[in-house]
């Protein structure tokens, strides 16, 4: 009876702790539990999305075919601002409204390459560390079969080669015949 009372105790405890707090009351936040997202009155963005946004702008930004448009562009504004009816232009010579607006470009355009630059940095930064550390096993296991050759070669300075079995045996077979007890195989004297 005791034990069903403290479980009970318990789990009253435990659906208290997770149930919201009371309005008008801020309860302390606990560390083993995600903290609730608040609202925010800024629009949400996804960071990776705008940075692949920003590369695929800075990447246009720096083909030849960027730069035949712009060229177009201004080239037709020129005209059309210099030769069309009075009434029909909207931009008369000193041309400000057409250097607002490769104002208001190039400050688009420089923090979106210097965006795209800084993803590159970090991939490139990546791609390195990655590199180092397939160098360094490159490295140890060259090294490790380094010692296994060395030993190998070791190994075989101690073991009979075939040649050397068959000048020991020569050089018995030369002691054998010298002593008589075997005759000189024809083979031999050849």
């Amino acid at each position: 009876m005791v034990d069903r009372e403290r479980d009970e105790r318990r789990e009253r405890r435990e659906r208290e702790r997770s149930l919201p707090p009371p309005t008008g009351r801020e309860r302390r936040a606990r560390l083993d539990q995600p903290m609730v997202p608040r609202r925010s009155i800024l629009p949400e963005y996804d960071p990776e999305a705008f940075g692949r946004l920003s590369e695929r702008i800075a990447r246009f930004l720096g083909t030849g075919r960027f730069i035949v448009w712009m060229t177009v562009t201004i080239v037709m504004w020129v005209v059309w601002n210099t030769t069309a009816p009075q009434q029909l232009r909207f931009d008369e010579y000193p041309f400000i409204f057409l250097t607002l607006m490769l104002s208001l470009q190039a400050s688009y355009a420089a923090p979106l390459i210097l965006l795209a630059q800084n993803r590159q940095d970090d991939r490139d930064r990546v791609n390195l560390e990655q590199d180092r550390k397939r160098n360094e096993r490159s490295i140890a296991d060259t090294e490790y079969l380094t010692r296994e050759v060395a030993a190998l070669r070791m190994g075989l300075g101690e073991v009979a080669t075939r040649d050397w079995i068959r000048s020991e045996l020569q050089e018995l077979l030369k002691e054998l015949e010298q002593r008589g007890a075997v005759e000189p195989s024809p083979e031999r004297e050849r």
